[in-house]
């Protein structure tokens, strides 16, 4: 059997999907999933040869339920299984897959990605790993259960930039906080570290926030992310209305959950729009985020723009318009510390796949210890 999804063979021939009433019958079944007139130009070299759209809405062991105009289709992934981990079918994706009749039936391949969260594998081979495909806003749910981890959330919502989405940090278990004037605190210091991004505090338990939070994601798809134990779930069941997903109490002593959700699955909420539900993330790696880590410090960034030298490294630097910031109180140094371990961390994930990269990394080290050590010396001089 073929691989090409454009060869005859890859699937039989049947009526153009192209065609008006074809067409419009496709838009109305997958409309609620997302799809579009863009994505209907996208798959209209595969609708020529028969096959069938449909969105990826879970995918375990080799194969995947897609989300098809005749209902949820059980498809095989073997034609997309590529040696890039970054090219695998992956909950989110629109993809061909071969019409009725065939058993199995096949995906085919996938259509282009608008967007993908990705994160670094824990593995030691350099390789990065699709959380969520095609999402328009991440929402990054932090428990209020237990002290807010602020590093944690600007590590998520640097991948959530570079991702292509919008993120949104989702403040859950806001029941648990009693005092408004404490949860308005925990909110601010939130805020601190997104800037640029709305914090919703938020709790299944009572409804609060709720309403904003399916308003958010209507119209598009959403995607949660977050530690086990983040209530994660256990919102996603409120936004729906229904007991979808199964959960779990957190446990009293750290507040972590026990991984109850171990697929990643695209819902379809009542109000318009699709939820994708992630496993628990243990770590969160930065892969090629550069820019996301930028967005995420966005008043650094801006900052930086007044140093004296365009490549300072905010630290020793004369005229450093960053450190300024952090002496005279408007910055915070914990900001500025995050700020340089994230971009540490991204280049050495990039080094790690780009030799240039490697060359430049050693360069850059030798140099700042330079200025390092210069600076140093100017101390004893002085205290001298």
């Amino acid at each position: 059997m073929s691989s090409n999804p454009l060869d005859p063979s890859a699937g039989p021939s049947g009526p153009s999907a192209s065609s008006d009433g074809r067409a419009d019958a496709v838009h109305a079944a997958l409309a609620p999933y997302g799809w579009d007139r863009d994505w209907a130009d996208a798959f209209a070299p595969y609708a020529a040869h028969g096959l069938v759209p449909g969105r990826v809405a879970r995918v375990d062991r080799g194969l995947c339920d897609v989300l098809a105009p005749e209902g949820t289709v059980r498809a095989d992934t073997e034609f997309v299984v590529p040696r890039d981990p970054m090219k695998v079918v992956c909950t989110g994706d629109w993809v061909a897959v071969d019409p009725a009749g065939g058993d199995p039936r096949y995906v085919r391949t996938l259509l282009p990605r608008r967007t993908a969260f990705v994160r670094s594998t824990s593995s030691k081979r350099s390789e990065g790993q699709i959380l969520a495909a095609n999402v328009d806003t991440v929402l990054i749910a932090v428990s209020l259960a237990v002290e807010l981890d602020l590093g944690r959330i600007e590590r998520l919502l640097a991948l959530g930039w570079e991702s292509g989405a919008r993120p949104v940090v989702v403040l859950t278990k806001a029941d648990l906080v009693a005092d408004p004037v404490t949860l308005a605190h925990l909110v601010r210091d939130a805020e601190t570290s997104a800037p640029g991004v709305p914090v919703l505090p938020a709790s299944a338990t009572t409804g609060q926030g709720l309403d904003v939070l399916a308003a958010v994601v209507a119209g598009g798809t959403g995607v949660l992310l977050g530690q086990s134990g983040a209530g994660k779930s256990t919102l996603a069941n409120a936004l729906l209305g229904a007991e979808a997903q199964e959960v779990q109490a957190a446990r009293d002593v750290d507040g972590k959950g026990r991984h109850t959700t171990t697929t990643r699955n695209l819902l379809v909420l009542p109000g318009g729009g699709t939820l994708i539900d992630t496993p628990g993330l243990r770590g969160v790696g930065l892969w090629d985020a550069g820019s996301g880590v930028g967005q995420a410090f966005s008043e650094i960034e801006e900052l930086a723009r007044d140093c004296r030298f365009h490549d300072c490294a905010h630290q020793f630097e004369p005229g450093c318009a960053v450190q300024a910031a952090v002496d005279g109180g408007t910055l915070p140094e914990r900001r500025l510390d995050s700020f340089r371990k994230l971009q540490r961390e991204n280049r050495y994930i990039v080094a790690k796949t780009d030799a240039r990269a490697r060359v430049e990394m050693r360069r850059e080290g030798r140099r700042r210890g330079m200025i390092g050590r210069a600076a140093q010396q100017v101390k004893r001089e002085g205290r001298g």
